[in-house]
């Protein structure tokens, strides 16, 4: 792990993660500043995508809403999300979100502490391919393994 250090991370250096859904940019992470409490990014999620349900066992997730129309389901209870709207999801509660307008949506969120290991923090209870199955396994945030992206 890196010794955090002040450093500017912009998005364009951080490959895009589809596997949930959505353009999931994890851009200050341990992997990639040395952060220790947590880590912060960029969703980008285009008309009609989803970012698939899942939940963080041991992480609150604080999001920031900064363009678009999106729904969030918290734990299967539709709620509408808008820009300058900021929502913070407690550990083990579901949730996906869903650009339900016409334009890219970009919600900013940040998790916070950090699981005990990778693979712990993000479990997944649905695919995102269009038929939705369930996800077979659990996995770790996109960030913490440079395999996973």
């Amino acid at each position: 792990m890196l010794k955090p250090r002040p450093r500017i991370v912009d998005l364009s250096e951080i490959e895009p993660n589809i596997r949930r859904g959505g353009d999931l940019r994890a851009l200050l992470t341990p992997t990639t500043v040395g952060s220790t409490s947590g880590f912060m990014g960029l969703a980008i999620v285009q008309p009609g995508e989803r970012i698939g349900e899942h939940y963080h066992p041991y992480s609150e997730e604080f999001v920031y809403v900064v363009s678009g129309a999106l729904e969030v389901d918290l734990d299967g209870e539709p709620q509408p999300l808008r820009p300058d709207q900021g929502l913070m999801i407690p550990p083990h509660v579901r949730h996906r979100f869903r650009n339900v307008g016409s334009e890219e949506a970009r919600l900013v969120f940040h998790l916070s502490p950090l699981a005990p290991s990778p693979p712990l923090g993000h479990v997944d209870t649905e695919g995102t391919s269009a038929t939705g199955a369930p996800a077979a396994h659990q996995e770790g945030p996109p960030e913490h393994s440079e395999a996973s992206r």
